[in-house]
């Protein structure tokens, strides 16, 4: 196969990830999947929270590729594929786990318009406590935070936390 047809490939999965990753996280993590996800709305106690397997369960489909294309003869798709999903992981895991949660501490503060927009609209998605309620499921792309305020504000703010030291919204 072409290196160009890889490359497109591995882009391609890139892109498609950020649109299988919104569609996991509105309708699997915050549906069925939230007995592992809600962990990651509440204050984390330790390194590590249950919804850490998502990450492991995510990278799976990316380890069989690498090794279909790689060990087991698959073809060159697979390996562009499996590394576009994984290069879609680092991405992830430098934007959410370092940047907005500092998992690992760092002093990033956003300058650009994307990054603000992108950090700010992650953090109104965590600023809701429920599994319902909740608005931006994008990692990568993600509505204005003007809009996400007033959406927040149509719902009522039910489940939307509290200051600290403060009862939340749904317990009044």
């Amino acid at each position: 196969m072409p290196p160009v047809s890889l490359l497109l490939i591995f882009v391609a999965t890139v892109a498609a990830m950020e649109a299988f990753a919104y569609v996991m996280h509105r309708w699997v993590m915050h549906g069925p999947g939230w007995f592992l996800h809600a962990s990651h709305h509440r204050p984390r106690t330790g390194n590590w929270e249950a919804n850490d397997l998502y990450f492991v369960i995510f990278a799976l489909p990316s380890i069989l590729l690498l090794l279909g294309g790689v060990q087991w003869g698959w073809g060159g798709w697979a390996t562009a594929m499996g590394a576009g999903i994984a290069a879609y992981g680092a991405i992830y895991l430098g934007f959410h786990d370092i940047i907005v949660h500092q998992r690992v501490k760092n002093r990033y503060v956003a300058r650009s318009r994307y990054m603000k927009r992108i950090v700010q609209a992650h953090r109104l998605h965590h600023a809701v406590e429920t599994k319902d309620g909740t608005v931006s499921f994008g990692f990568l792309v993600a509505p204005s935070p003007a809009s996400l305020k007033q959406e927040l504000a149509r719902r009522g703010r039910g489940g939307v936390r509290a200051p600290q030291g403060q009862a939340s919204v749904e317990a009044r």
